[in-house]
């Protein structure tokens, strides 16, 4: 079985449809910015906190570059993570890449009481700066996504399960 590679915006589920597509499978589970914290030893607030957002995006390029050559896993990425080009070419050669989408509406919902969301946790309009984001990459999502799945509203068990079944079918 190649690496399952899961991409999608923040609040859309990735780690938590990972952690059972990795047990369904008898995968590995990996999330990159867990990988990210634990090699530093810092959060990834504080590396945005120190580096911004261009320090941490070079770091989160170093991290991707070593899972990518990971087997047998099921890899969850930053909702951010496509945004540069080597990384979508790293994700596209690790495995299957599967596109979590989730609503404006959803992420709202599944980032609102979270701290832990350097993007979202110094704006006015939350749902404004989700929206912005998903501008500019929900057009990268669709194009890298080998199987696109809507997580938004639905349980993680309905989500996994379609992944399971396009997974199957191809």
């Amino acid at each position: 079985m190649r690496n399952i590679v899961l991409i999608g915006p923040m609040g859309a589920g990735k780690t938590t449809v990972g952690k059972q597509l990795a047990e369904h499978f008898s995968l590995d589970f990996v999330d990159a910015d867990a990988a990210l914290e634990d090699r530093l030893g810092v959060s990834i607030l504080t590396i945005f906190d120190i580096e911004g957002e261009d320090g941490f995006r070079k770091r989160e390029n170093t991290i991707l570059h070593e899972l990518c050559e990971r087997k047998n896993i099921v890899l969850a990425t930053g909702g951010g993570a496509i945004l540069m080009e080597d990384n979508r070419i790293l994700l596209r050669r690790a495995g299957t890449v599967v596109y979590l989408d989730a609503s404006i509406d959803a992420q709202v919902k599944r980032t609102r009481n979270r701290r832990d969301r350097p993007l979202l946790n110094d704006v006015d309009d939350p749902r404004a700066a989700l929206e912005a984001l998903m501008e500019i990459r929900a057009p990268l999502y669709r194009q890298e996504a080998d199987i696109t799945v809507m997580s938004g509203e639905r349980s993680v068990t309905h989500v996994t399960r379609e992944i399971i079944a396009k997974l199957d079918e191809s």
